[in-house]
């Protein structure tokens, strides 16, 4: 069974920075790869950052680069979201998902190519 806990979510003051992790039981993200969502009040869930299985290549939402790295620890087969420059907008709960089978070779980008899902963590960004 595929069990994702997300963790490393808080108030924080615009400009601040904070980072996300993803644990995985039951799955290993160097097989699979991973993405993170995010979805604010009101709005619908949308695509954050993924890394893929194959290399570990970063994607992330265009309007959103710049600020975001996303890294993976094989070792503690945990995966991280570093968030800086944060901003009122960023206030949302944000998920990790991973794809149901191993060497994924569809989009990071399509919530669809998810089938296990933590259950979030909140950010909240103060102005």
């Amino acid at each position: 069974q595929v069990r994702l806990v997300e963790s490393g979510g808080g108030l924080v003051q615009a400009g601040g920075s904070l980072r996300l992790s993803c644990e995985a039981s039951g799955r290993t993200f160097s097989r699979s790869g991973m993405g993170w969502f995010r979805q604010a009040p009101g709005k619908e869930r949308e695509f954050v950052a993924a890394i893929s299985w194959r290399n570990a290549v970063p994607y992330y939402a265009d309007d959103l680069k710049g600020r975001l790295t996303i890294s993976m620890d094989n070792a503690k087969n945990m995966v991280y979201l570093q968030m800086n420059s944060l901003k009122r907008d960023d206030t949302a709960v944000y998920y990790c998902a991973v794809p149901e089978r191993q060497y994924y070779s569809g989009s990071y980008f399509r919530q669809s190519g998810y089938k296990y899902w933590g259950q979030g963590t909140q950010v909240t960004v103060a102005s």
